[in-house]
């Protein structure tokens, strides 16, 4: 698992691994040589390729240089310097004996040059000004995006143009080859602390980073600009005594799958645990439904479903493998006299997910309020009532004491429900997780969802701490909080997840995880990866993010776990 460090931090590694494994111009020929392999990667299947390399004055330039020597060997690379480099610099020096092509910003004065070499450039490598630079820009480096940025869009605006009127005949055609842009450590334009943007960033079809990600790669605006995003630790362990505790890492395949838990062959669906859902109301039908086929494609062996009865009516019948819990309602949404009935059915389950489509009416606030208040330790276990019409028959009935919960997983409309309740977070057992989106997080924090936007990292950290409970605040590169201040950022930035009904999947797939005896911090690892990586397989098989939907996600999950595993 990456690190996310910032730029100043990166200084101090850099200085250390310096000091202590390697000099510095061993890490800029790594640096340099992996950008290599990624480019030669990208222009691979393209015939007598041409790269121009643009080139900044500082160390990122020098992994440009370094890049290009490598490159020399597969396409024709050509140089654009923003600033001459002396005779000294061994790098640049070794360019010049290959006979690369090189021209000079301070020769270009009308940008001409530079729109010519990348007109004619199946690849750019941005190696301009990398993870140091410093908004506002001067006018000399907007000028230079500028003409970047204008030259690669009239490629790319050329390309695009219609060759014939058939719409059928058009996807047989063969498309013309696209101009692609690398960008080394980050795209020029990016404040890699914060994520803010010049408006002339240059944007990358990829991003390759080194030894860690900086935070502006994985917020946005920043994030809308890196295109598919790469760590290398250009030979940098991760145990490195310089890598002292951070506190924000990237999830990837390989820690989730060293986290999912084991399952033996001699088992039994209690092995896997239960898993119970408090959802549902008459409008939101299909929430409690897509909660359940997720908490089961995670792996739990038994999904309970506790519902209104006219929505039990509606799905029961299409949806097999849940067993159902009829509760009593009021106009179609779950009635506060159904806590009863749900104290009777909820103890000897693993996991407990409350909230996917059960509406925002006073009745079932008052449920989730009696549920959470009275959730202590119990005095004895009570026998489950069996039966759909015994149990609604005893929703009448004072209990005799009160419950243990299991651990709560809280999602969608159990959020809004909660804002109602004075000191809410006072009332939640350990280990409970929400998955807000930010407008959900908007409310629970009573703030805007602009600022919930603007400040994701620290709001999730900060409020994870305050109150004592695990957050997934979703959205693109969803962040995951703990209690005790760590930060995970997940890999994904994918419009087809922005669709209803997916929030319910990635809810089931947690409650299924906890279920199985994950902690919530591993719950929400996994869970928010295999939904993450489910959407992108889903998204590819669609071919765009368009037409995807929730059962769509639904349907990638195994191939999700199949590429886990593999990893």
């Amino acid at each position: 698992m990456f690190k996310i460090v910032s730029v100043a931090r990166i200084r101090e590694i850099e200085a250390l691994v310096d000091e202590k494994l390697m000099p510095y111009a061993d890490m800029m020929e790594r640096a340099g040589k992996v950008t290599a392999e990624r480019a030669h990667a990208m222009i691979e299947n393209i015939e007598n390729p041409k790269v121009t390399v643009l080139v900044g004055g500082g160390n990122n330039g020098g992994d440009g240089l370094v890049s290009a020597r490598y490159l020399h060997e597969y396409a024709e690379v050509r140089l654009f310097l923003l600033k001459a480099r002396t005779n000294d610099d061994a790098n640049f020096v070794a360019t010049q004996e290959l006979g690369l092509f090189t021209a000079y910003a301070e020769h270009d004065h009308d940008g001409r040059v530079l729109r010519n070499m990348i007109a004619s450039s199946d690849l750019v490598i941005d190696a301009l000004f990398g993870i140091g630079l410093n908004l506002p820009l001067r006018d000399s480096a907007k000028k230079i995006l500028r003409n970047v940025n204008q030259a690669i869009n009239s490629i790319r605006e050329a390309q695009t143009e219609s060759i014939t009127l058939s719409p059928l005949n058009r996807y047989n055609l063969p498309k013309p080859p696209k101009i692609q842009v690398l960008a080394v450590d980050c795209p020029s334009g990016i404040e890699c602390d914060t994520g803010k943007t010049d408006s002339n960033t240059i944007i990358a079809d990829e991003t390759i980073t080194f030894i860690a990600l900086k935070p502006g790669l994985v917020t946005f605006p920043g994030a809308n600009y890196t295109g598919d995003l790469s760590v290398s630790n250009i030979g940098i362990p991760g145990t490195f005594e310089a890598f002292r505790p951070e506190t924000a890492q990237i999830v990837d395949a390989i820690v989730v799958k060293a986290l999912l838990p084991s399952r033996g062959q001699n088992s039994h669906k209690g092995t896997f645990g239960k898993t119970y859902i408090v959802a549902g109301s008459l409008n939101y039908s299909g929430a409690p439904a897509l909660s359940a086929m997720a908490a089961y494609r995670a792996g739990t062996g038994l999904v309970s479903v506790a519902t209104p009865y006219p929505v039990f009516g509606m799905i029961a019948g299409n949806i097999l493998e849940p067993t159902w819990i009829a509760l009593p309602h009021n106009m179609g949404v779950i009635s506060e006299k159904a806590i009863n009935v749900i104290k009777e059915n909820i103890e000897n389950y693993n996991a407990i997910l409350i909230g996917p489509g059960l509406g925002q009416e006073d009745t079932t606030g008052e449920l989730i309020k009696a549920l959470l208040t009275d959730s202590r330790p119990s005095k004895k276990r009570k026998q489950r009532t069996i039966g759909f019409q015994a149990g609604i028959d005893k929703a009448n009935h004072e209990p005799d004491d009160t419950i243990t919960l299991a651990p709560l997983i809280i999602d969608a409309d159990g959020l809004n429900l909660l804002v109602k309740i004075e000191n809410w977070w006072e009332l939640l057992p350990e280990s409970t997780i929400i998955t807000p989106h930010p407008g959900e997080m908007s409310r629970l924090c009573d703030s805007s969802t602009k600022n919930v936007q603007e400040n994701r990292w620290e709001l999730a950290q900060t409020k994870a701490q305050e109150w004592g409970i695990h957050i997934v605040l979703k959205g693109a590169h969803t962040i995951i909080a703990t209690p005790e201040g760590e930060i995970f950022i997940l890999p994904f930035k994918n419009d087809a997840l922005a669709t209803a009904g997916t929030g319910d999947i990635l809810a089931g797939l947690i409650a299924g995880l906890v279920a199985q005896g994950l902690s919530a911090r591993d719950a929400m690892i996994c869970g928010g990866y295999i939904h993450g990586l489910a959407g992108e397989i889903a998204t590819a098989d669609h071919g765009n993010g368009f037409t995807m939907i929730a059962s769509d996600l639904l349907g990638a999950i195994p191939d999700a776990f199949r590429q886990i595993q593999n990893a």
